[in-house]
């Protein structure tokens, strides 16, 4: 990985030019910079960075000038808008090739960023961008939150601590549950997870968890923890796995069929999911600047990757100011 000067580049027709003021580090990117990513999910070379913010700086032929000088986030996957997938507003199911801004197109690890006008959702003037560079991840989380189906007064249960599991406890607060507890097996992140709303805080092997879950969602990605996740629903219950688990993980299907649970998953966020990770932020639902724990300048990057790679419990959400 390298840091390069560039020429900022110049929005074509249908397209903005964004001057991003904070961008993101997530797992996927340790899994770019390692050569991890599934093939098809990664073009190199690539500028990295599929989370941002930022303030729109220029626009091409057929864009609103009014968009100049809004702040503003931007999906990230680029769909061809006209299979059946795009048409049904599932965009990370396009069924064309995979094309994603940060994996195979240059993303936010720059001091500018060029996207499609039509990927972008304005902010309030006067957003903290610093806190609204989470909401891609947010994103994902209102995804899960949705595949879910959480309603008011029901018994939920997030497995993991980490910035989608936090994000996602923020959201299920926001619903009216019973309780919410939080699985993480690391104490520095309790208070954390109590503060995004979780009601208990409990370890991995926390005895006191009964399986009468109404909803789980597991967002740890950890040997074991989808299995985990089945374990803890009730019987007719649902499961949303949003971790992505190593290759050797399995589920033991019997419990599944027996306990006749739905279980579902989350890759990428659809349209609607990233319309309701902007309003949450916009309303005060959702704060990803709580996650925060290190801001580092772009120059910065390769420690900043390691300090992600390490899985440190003290390191919660790393990012990066151009």
């Amino acid at each position: 990985m390298r840091v390069r000067q560039r020429e900022i580049p110049e929005p074509r027709a249908n397209e903005v030019l964004v001057r991003v003021e904070w961008a993101g580090i997530c797992g996927s990117d340790i899994d770019l910079r390692d050569g991890r990513r599934p093939p098809g999910f990664a073009d190199y070379p690539v500028v990295p960075g599929h989370e941002g913010a930022g303030v729109v700086a220029g626009a091409g032929k057929e864009v609103d000038e009014a968009l100049v000088g809004q702040a503003v986030v931007a999906e990230g996957v680029r769909p061809c808008g006209t299979c059946t997938a795009c048409r049904a507003g599932n965009a990370p199911l396009c069924e064309t090739v995979y094309d994603e801004t940060g994996f195979t197109r240059d993303g936010a690890w720059a001091d500018y960023l060029v996207v499609p006008a039509a990927l972008v959702h304005t902010l309030p003037k006067n957003a903290d961008l610093r806190s609204a560079a989470g909401i891609e991840p947010a994103a994902c989380a209102a995804a899960a939150v949705e595949r879910a189906h959480v309603t008011a007064g029901e018994r939920v249960v997030v497995i993991g601590g980490g910035t989608i599991g936090l994000l996602a406890t923020q959201l299920v607060r926001a619903t009216g549950p019973s309780e919410v507890v939080v699985v993480e097996p690391a104490d520095a992140r309790w208070e954390l997870a109590e503060r995004c709303g979780a009601t208990r805080v409990v370890t991995p092997d926390g005895g006191d968890l009964d399986a009468s879950f109404d909803v789980v969602i597991e967002a740890a990605g950890v040997l074991g923890t989808a299995q985990a996740a089945t374990r803890l629903a009730r019987r007719g219950g649902r499961v949303v796995i949003v971790g992505i688990p190593p290759a050797e993980d399995v589920l033991m299907t019997q419990g599944i069929v027996a306990k006749r649970l739905e279980v579902r998953t989350v890759f990428g966020a659809p349209h609607r999911s990233w319309d309701v990770a902007v309003r949450a932020f916009r309303d005060g639902t959702i704060d990803p600047g709580l996650l925060v724990t290190h801001e580092l300048p772009l120059e910065q990057a390769d420690y900043a990757l390691e300090l992600v790679a390490r899985r440190d419990p003290t390191v919660g959400k790393v990012l990066l100011r151009p």
